[in-house]
């Protein structure tokens, strides 16, 4: 049960990829917000494979979308459905890995003897839900799902990358890319994450005069952003625009990614790519890239702070294009 972002559904396959690897015969749901199912399985997978790699049935939870209009008949006939599913399912154990009030009352329409959640959850309410409370002691995000699911494996699973789905169509357009190719991720949750965009454009240069191809990618609502690092960069950046699953496919073929604490980098460590992360008022020990090849730059003075300001932070500011060029030279192999 892990609902939404995209980071924060990254962060929890490692666990259950664990879990399905350790129980191939168990029968594994996954309950999600419909933006991020492709995380899970391809459009039209049907039964495990390389298209549904880890789970067994993905059911599609519109949550946002019912808290915009909770009394309409739609809402409402589209509640009643989807409990009905999840009681279907006759799941034995549910476990809520997102700790919010909304996935904990999601998470109880299963209606399993036993729900399992984090002991201090990241909406405390959301305890009032689990029949089973997991004191969890690892650091990052990814060590703490591993902890709640151990309850469920009954042994200490181990720490791996995930299993992310293949699609065929996006993984044949992603050849179409020349290689070597850096990707950049600017985009973040709010401003006070997001590094300017004229210092990409610097390094988005850089790179491509040291050989490589560099494209940046533009979520919704992030084309400006994008825009502005092709303008920066004097044109050696190019703008893709792309699914997740095409993301997906691209990502795979990366050389290099670069990006702060946002849902494509973390999907890049997540694919086992070598990663810059450029960090500012969040706790990359705690959310940052985890296993593979990385480099984080951060301020030793930025600290943790979730206030959704526009402006970025000062300690990212300090983080100078000579320093993501460092640390990118030191992980390609060669001075950039």
């Amino acid at each position: 049960m892990r609902l939404s972002a995209m980071g924060d559904i990254l962060h929890a396959l490692p666990a259950v990829t664990a879990l399905r690897e350790a129980h191939p015969e168990w029968r594994i749901g996954w309950a999600v917000e419909p933006h991020w199912k492709p995380l899970l399985a391809t459009d039209g997978a049907i039964g495990r494979g390389s298209q549904m790699p880890i789970v067994d049935r993905v059911h599609v939870v519109p949550a946002r979308q019912w808290a915009r209009s909770p009394l309409s008949a739609k809402t409402l006939r589209e509640v009643r459905t989807m409990r009905r599913d999840l009681r279907d399912e006759k799941y034995d154990v549910c476990v809520d890995v997102q700790g919010a009030f909304r996935s904990g009352l999601i998470a109880r329409w299963a209606r399993t003897e036993r729900l399992i959640g984090e002991d201090n959850p990241r909406e405390r309410i959301a305890r009032m839900f689990f029949t089973e409370r997991v004191k969890t002691r690892g650091v990052h995000v990814i060590e703490q799902a591993i902890e709640v699911m151990n309850a469920v494996a009954g042994d200490s699973l181990p720490t791996r990358f995930p299993l992310l789905p293949v699609d065929p169509d996006a993984e044949c357009r992603a050849d179409t890319i020349a290689k070597p190719f850096v990707l950049i991720n600017p985009g973040a949750g709010w401003g006070a994450k997001r590094w300017p965009t004229d210092r990409y454009g610097i390094v988005a240069e850089r790179l491509r005069d040291a050989g490589y191809k560099v494209v940046v990618n533009a979520g919704p609502g992030e084309e400006s952003l994008a825009n502005q690092i092709v303008l920066a960069s004097n044109g050696a950046a190019s703008v893709r625009q792309s699914s997740i699953a095409e993301l997906i496919a691209l990502t795979r073929r990366a050389a290099l990614v670069i990006g702060g604490d946002t849902g494509p980098a973390h999907l890049a460590s997540a694919l086992d790519r070598t990663v810059v992360g450029i960090f500012g008022p969040t706790d990359p020990a705690r959310n940052g890239p985890f296993g593979g090849r990385f480099r984080v730059l951060r301020h030793p003075e930025s600290k943790r702070d979730h206030t959704r300001h526009s402006s970025p932070e000062a300690g990212l500011l300090t983080i100078t294009p000579d320093d993501v060029m460092g640390a990118a030279a030191e992980l390609l192999g060669g001075e950039q």
